[in-house]
């Protein structure tokens, strides 16, 4: 065996597993920070909400 490939090979591994782990905290946050936006703007007051009232009876 050739201990310097196989040092090599764990290193990428090991890098490439990093990698992945940042990307999906990245998407985690990106997601929370969509879902935290979306519920703020179902929380908004519609704007022609309870403005006018109909009078006819």
């Amino acid at each position: 065996m050739d201990i310097a490939a196989l040092s090599i090979g764990l290193s990428q591994a090991s890098l490439g597993q990093s990698v992945e782990i940042a990307l999906t905290k990245k998407a985690m946050d990106t997601a929370q920070q969509n879902s935290v936006q979306m519920i703020k703007m179902l929380e908004a007051p519609h704007p022609n909400l309870g403005n006018t009232i109909d009078l006819k009876a």
